[in-house]
């Protein structure tokens, strides 16, 4: 059929012709330290850790996933990650976000196709505050040998815990944060204003999974931190001087 004008086409257009596969939003929310109520500096080893939220509802009815959301028809997925973060998460302040990578196996959701855009999001988990209705957990993320374990303290995941394809967005998520870390300042977006470096170590530590030099950690860092002129005192040990993001 031929048409006179895009006006005309778009008049007689009917989607409804062609599969409709739905959009999707999951946000990997990646921080540092132990519990969110916990004081930063009380905890005695700083962990990488990833927010999960347990489903209420089938699919997969109890287990764990990233916090998510379909994309809405007048919004971009950047605009729905942003949705989720302040709506679900609570995280309200000024963060890092950067989409991940799309997961699109025909398979990957049981209910119909579904494209899964991901997210990662890094925060000072002191500053969440979350808000849904779901319960929600930190779980500290450990990757070995491309096996993927997660421990909230009381809770103990493996992959075969995690609903949908979210054990694959967790382990590609990790990868991109180790293979950014290094030449970046990105994992300042997840760390309180003023820190040690030997706290700043742990946390590089934690996301790369090895043991670091100190000495050839600091010259690493070195360009990227600058001293705050004040000790860090109080917890029972020698004071260690403060540093806070060179930005």
């Amino acid at each position: 059929m031929k048409y006179k004008n895009e006006a005309e086409f778009l008049a007689a257009y009917n989607p409804a012709e062609f599969d409709r596969p739905s959009v999707s939003v999951d946000i990997l929310i990646f921080s540092v330290s132990s519990d969110a109520g916990e004081n930063w500096r009380r905890a005695n080893k700083k962990k990488f850790s990833v927010l999960l939220v347990q489903r209420t509802q089938y699919p997969y009815l109890g287990k764990w996933n990233l916090p998510g959301g379909f994309v809405g028809m007048t919004e971009t997925s950047v605009d729905a990650a942003h949705r989720v973060l302040e709506g679900e998460a609570g995280v309200a302040d000024k963060f890092y976000l950067e989409q991940l990578y799309t997961f699109d196996n025909p398979s990957r959701d049981p209910r119909t196709r579904i494209f899964s855009i991901a997210h990662m999001a890094l925060v000072d988990k002191s500053k969440l505050n979350y808000t849904g209705a779901r319960t929600a957990k930190w779980f500290d993320v450990n990757l070995d040998d491309d096996k993927l374990t997660l421990d909230s303290g009381d809770i103990k995941l493996t992959e075969k815990d995690l609903a949908f394809d979210h054990a694959e967005i967790i382990k590609m998520g990790i990868a991109r944060m180790r293979g950014k870390i290094e030449w970046t300042d990105i994992v300042f977006d997840m760390m309180p204003p003023s820190f040690t470096l030997g706290e700043l170590q742990q946390v590089y530590e934690a996301i790369l999974g090895k043991k670091l030099f100190a000495a050839a950690f600091r010259r690493t860092i070195a360009g990227k931190v600058v001293a705050t002129g004040k000790m860090q005192t109080g917890l029972g040990h020698r004071p260690s001087a403060l540093y806070k993001a060179k930005k």
